[in-house]
């Protein structure tokens, strides 16, 4: 169940409410009169069965309420309400496997942004990485992982491909590029200094790392796990299950991968420069195949839910 808030202007407010009354995936409508100040009209509260807010939000920008108003969707965890439940029976879909396009695109949109937070974990991971690397340690190999914010925008990109939001696209491809560089020009120079002062030594970049060798050996399984990965990396995105994101920040070696290209080129190793390179290549390749993948999959099964939905909402008008 979601909940939406929504500040409309007064000449709007009766189109609105009367657009969610009747249908069947909105279970309660409230209309408090002159309480939205900014803009200067009323307040709507709805509770919206999760399968059918793509229609409704789609209905609502169709009046314009973006550029008149706003709404705000908020996850409604926990509710008592006989109607909310029938609601959703009689919506088809499951509420856990719906995707709400607006929330997944706006969420794309702000964890792709180019920032010093996402410039600081990026570099942050990737100096792990490289520690990681010397000390041949799975451990913090994993820590790393776990803490790269790279998912979201890789995932960007194929929603950017399924939607065609192209600046979406343009902002995540931005996002990675830079985001990378930044943190393999300063885990380099961190390399550097490291082996100036005698700390690292090239034998630690190519010497044998039975525990860390995976990093730097592509092959066909750093794709076929990347896609994997992905796909589920997406699903918990798009729906309301979350718990994936962790397996797939584990499962996937691009900021280890970066933390290699910074040793290589600080001593000078090309087969760690690029083979470090063609694993990360084929880990973003196969991310970005695989959330496109995925996300058309969802996009196309949802299009035939909403048709049948289209379909429920004239039935019940026409009894009306």
């Amino acid at each position: 169940m979601l909940h939406l808030r929504i500040s409309v202007p007064s000449d709007l407010t009766d189109e609105v409410a009367a657009m969610l009354t009747p249908d069947p995936a909105v279970s309660s409508v409230a209309v408090i009169r002159g309480a939205s100040v900014k803009p200067e009209g009323d307040l709507v509260l709805a509770d919206v069965a999760r399968e059918g807010a793509n229609e409704i939000i789609d209905q609502l920008r169709d009046m314009g309420l973006q550029d008149e108003g706003s709404a705000s969707i908020d996850p409604v965890r926990t509710w008592l309400s006989r109607s909310g439940y029938e609601a959703e029976k009689r919506t088809p879909g499951s509420s856990a496997d719906a995707v709400v396009w607006a929330d997944v695109t706006h969420r794309a949109y702000e964890e792709s942004e180019l920032n010093w937070t996402y410039l600081s974990f990026m570099t942050l991971a990737t100096l792990i990485a490289g520690i990681a690397i010397v000390l041949d340690s799975q451990i913090l190999v994993i820590g790393a992982m776990v803490l790269g914010p790279e998912f979201v925008p890789i995932a960007a990109l194929g929603l950017a491909m399924v939607r065609q939001r192209y600046a979406l696209l343009a902002l995540a491809s931005r996002t990675l590029l830079v985001g990378f560089l930044v943190a393999i020009a300063i885990t380099t120079l961190a390399a550097l200094a490291g082996r100036a002062l005698g700390w690292v030594t090239t034998e630690d970049v190519i010497g044998r790392r039975p525990q860390t060798d995976f990093i730097y050996s592509p092959d066909k399984w750093s794709f076929i796990v990347a896609v994997i990965a992905a796909a589920a990396g997406v699903l918990s995105l798009t729906s309301a299950k979350i718990g994936g994101l962790s397996g797939v920040f584990i499962s996937v070696t691009t900021i280890p991968a970066a933390g290699n290209v910074a040793l290589g080129l600080a001593f000078s190793v090309g087969s760690a420069v690029w083979d470090s390179t063609l694993q990360l290549v084929l880990n973003i390749l196969g991310m970005t195949l695989a959330g496109w993948a995925t996300l058309a999959f969802q996009q196309k099964v949802w299009s035939r839910l909403s048709e049948r939905r289209a379909q429920l909402v004239q039935r019940l008008r026409r009894k009306e």
